[in-house]
């Protein structure tokens, strides 16, 4: 096995290669590519962005660690940057002197992955960054990085006069003498005003945490190694579970009832959680738990004073997979919702998209064809073309059942899904569709969320999970579904699907500029997936209306990155080198209806870029309506082009929108006055950008 990191792989000089995190990220891409270990320099690129996009990758202390996990990596490998002038991770405290680029397979095995997350630790050991900012040659870096840490001059000695004896505990109940014993059980003699003071034993004060980030190989382990850094510091016990890529460990029963407080620095749910319910809990995003792990320490132990616990174990405790719990509810129910979507979207990807073949093979009476079960003839086309629609229809059939499940799980965790799946069902058998489903969803979950709040004996709590819960919320929601809001919304959904069979002239052509703009607001944010999955609603029981929805949504999220990528190519002077070269990639990107590849160029100019994307989306929406252009398939961008209805006039509508958004994006940026030698972009805002743009579920 290749060493992870070698010299070849160390840039002492990035700054002169490298202004921006997205021209250093690809100046040590470059260098992986040369060695064999990045096939593909445009499609890791393109995932390193959209791990970007997710969260800014620098952290405190002058370090930025772009990564993620590639299907373009053929080995974990390691890059490392150095630059004098510092460059723009999206970190509190400025710009990072030290970059570190990590590449790991989509595949990668635990081992591999184990060595990546011992480095992450090591960046928290001011030694090690100390002496990868004095290293003097490339292999001497290599070295330290790999392991092979070459003998440093001791640090500066303390003065003669400083005690050696170890520094006092922050904790103001800790005992006075220099080595105390913690477990000592002596109490102090009592007085008339203390007659029994200290009755029970004493010990340092105990926390359990977990971290946990989206791709569990860089933070999740920073986060780790911050908190028992700050615990050691504070008097603090602590004991931290991983939930990384690595795998993880649970923590013994014992030491989570022994813990006197709980942190969770998370990104994504936690697993398990209510083995830590009814402690005192503090609960952030993972960046909080490296860059602030001290607070955390202490907001925890002010919670336990003032008895301040969670939510009771009653078998299983809510999941609030919104992360950080002082978001709103507003904020909550987005990411509920958001949850759902992520997880229908492989349905209807895949079942859409089978449909889709089996009309194109078969012609347009195939959903009359008889059951491939009972009729198959191996050399006729026809029966081929009915098998892959009957098993796309049959994926197709979980798509709202899966919303619903999905959005339940998203605010109870797995007590959830139960009744989550049993509402969507009954949506689909009252005919009240993906809006039936979105009502489901959520109402399981609040029924759920509702009986976890009952304090119950604890000799039930056992078969809670997989009794009392899943019988009582399914009975709950089957009942709601079936005879007090399940009839509504069925006629809700029965009028929005004559509403859009009736659609013409004017009112086609405003839903899809509405359409438009919505999809190219965020580039795959919260806005961009309400019209997504509008659309794709709407082919679960397809209509003439709901089809040209379908078609108007996905042309007009075609239009961001191919504009971007004409812009580069047609005024190529008003980009950065970098964009130019992000251009290239974005042809691609947004010919397979990959909205996010227009991400990096919104991120440098958010201003400029997003207005110019709206424009050109309205346009094509409005086009795409007016034309009366339809879609059966949910994804596929030109390359579904035979499955669509008017496919000419199709295509006149995405080149119609891409001119606009290209001919605004230059005005835009060419009407910006430049002083003399400055870049035409330069991307000092990189980091910031859209707000709230994630990666899609989707891959809009």
């Amino acid at each position: 096995m290749h060493q992870m990191i070698t010299a070849d792989l160390v840039d002492l000089e990035l700054d002169l290669s490298a202004e921006t995190k997205e021209a250093a990220a690809r100046s040590l891409a470059e260098r992986m590519v040369a060695l064999g270990r990045v096939t593909d320099l445009d499609g890791f690129l393109a995932d390193v962005a959209a791990r970007e996009a997710q969260m800014p990758t620098g952290l405190d202390g002058g370090i930025g660690i772009p990564h993620c996990r590639s299907e373009h990596v053929t080995e974990p490998t390691l890059a490392f940057g150095r630059s004098a002038r510092g460059i723009d991770f999206g970190a509190p405290d400025g710009p990072a002197d030290l970059i570190f680029l990590i590449a790991a397979p989509a595949g990668a095995d635990d081992a591999h992955l184990t060595i990546l997350s011992s480095l992450a630790r090591q960046l928290m050991d001011a030694e090690f960054t100390t002496a990868l900012r004095s290293a003097g040659s490339a292999t001497e870096a290599a070295a330290l990085i790999s392991g092979d840490k070459p003998e440093t001059a001791p640090a500066t000695p303390e003065t003669p006069t400083t005690p050696k004896t170890p520094a006092a505990p922050e904790d103001p109940a800790a005992p006075e003498a220099p080595t105390p014993d913690p477990s000592s059980t002596t109490d102090p003699s009592p007085t008339p005003d203390n007659p029994n003071p200290n009755p029970t034993p004493k010990h340092p004060f105990r926390i359990v945490a977990v971290t946990s980030c989206p791709t569990g190989i860089a933070h999740t382990y920073m986060a780790a190694e911050s908190l028992e850094n700050a615990a050691r510091g504070a008097g603090v016990e602590i004991v931290v579970e991983t939930q990384g890529s690595a795998g993880f460990t649970r923590l013994d029963p014992a030491v989570i009832a022994a813990a006197d407080g709980v942190v969770f620095a998370h990104d994504v749910p936690v697993r398990d959680k209510d083995r830590f319910a009814g402690k005192p809990t503090v609960d952030v995003g993972v960046k909080a738990g490296i860059n602030r792990p001290a607070e955390l320490i202490a907001e925890v132990r002010e919670k336990a004073a003032r008895g301040e616990t969670s939510a009771p174990a009653t078998g299983t405790a809510p999941v609030d997979s919104a992360g950080d719990s002082g978001d709103g509810y507003a904020t909550k129910l987005r990411k509920w919702l958001m949850s759902g979507v992520s997880y229908m979207v492989p349905f209807v990807a895949a079942g859409g998209l089978l449909i889709a073949l089996g009309f194109a093979i078969g012609g347009w009476k195939i959903d009359k064809a008889p059951s491939v079960a009972e009729h198959f003839v191996w050399t006729d086309h026809t029966s081929w073309a009915a098998l892959l629609f009957q098993i796309g229809g049959l994926a197709f059939a979980f798509l709202v059942p899966v919303l619903a499940g999905y959005i339940a799980y998203g605010m109870a965790d797995r007590p959830g899904l139960v009744p989550g799946f049993v509402g969507g069902s009954v949506a689909v058998t009252i005919n009240a569709g993906f809006l039936g489903g979105l009502a489901a969803g959520l109402i399981a979950g609040a029924v759920v969320m509702g009986i976890q709040r009952v304090r119950i004996p604890a000799v039930l709590r056992g078969i809670m999970p997989v009794v009392v819960i899943p019988l009582i919320s399914s009975a709950v929601v089957g009942f709601l579904m079936f005879l007090v809001v399940g009839k509504p919304i069925a006629s809700l959904q029965s009028a929005l699907t004559d509403w859009l069979e009736g659609l013409s002239g004017a009112n086609a052509v405003i839903l899809g500029v509405i359409l438009g703009l919505m999809m190219c607001f965020d580039l795959g944010g919260p806005l961009n997936k309400v019209a997504y999955a509008f659309a794709v609603g709407g082919l679960a029981h397809p209509t003439d209306g709901s089809l040209k929805v379908m078609a108007a949504v996905m042309a007009a999220g075609m239009v961001p990155p191919l504009a971007m990528a004409l812009a580069t190519t047609v005024r190529g002077r008003l980009f950065t080198k970098t964009e130019r070269e992000n251009g290239k990639a974005a042809w691609f990107l947004g010919a397979s209806f990959i909205t996010e590849g227009a991400i990096p160029f919104a991120a440098a100019d958010p201003l400029r870029v997003i207005p110019a994307s709206m424009a050109g989306g309205a346009v094509t929406g409005a086009l795409s309506m007016a034309f009366g252009c339809t879609l059966r398939a949910p994804h596929g961008g030109v390359f579904v082009v035979p499955l669509i209805g008017s496919p000419l006039l199709y295509l006149v509508a995405i080149a119609a929108g891409v001119c606009v958004s290209t001919v605004v994006v230059v005005l835009l940026k060419g009407a910006r006055k430049t002083t003399p030698g400055e870049t035409p972009m330069t991307e000092e805002k990189a980091g910031a950008g859209v707000a709230d743009v994630k990666e899609s579920p989707a891959a809009v």
